[in-house]
């Protein structure tokens, strides 16, 4: 449900109200019973639930980890250079 917030013309008090959208909006200040005016402010936004991340989607069973580039061929192992002395 929404969260909407209202600020009392008489004691400018602020109100939040958590209402249905099938709710008429609110029209007096429970303090003080003057007129209220439904403010405007910046919504929340959440994702919630599962897919929102690249964590989130599962590989099948059996396929490789990172199927976006070809795996290189592995490299000899180095060898030393004989013809370099060693250091001492």
């Amino acid at each position: 449900m929404p969260i909407y917030e209202y600020q009392c013309e008489g004691c400018e008090a602020v109100h939040e109200v958590t209402q249905k959208l099938s709710e008429p909006p609110m029209e007096t200040c429970p303090d003080c019973g003057k007129k209220v005016n439904k403010l405007i402010s910046r919504s929340s936004f959440h994702l919630k639930g599962s897919g929102w991340y690249n964590t989130d989607y599962r590989k099948p069973k059996g396929t490789p980890s990172d199927t976006s580039a070809p795996k290189a061929e592995s490299a000899p192992a180095a060898t030393p250079n004989p013809s370099k002395p060693k250091a001492s």
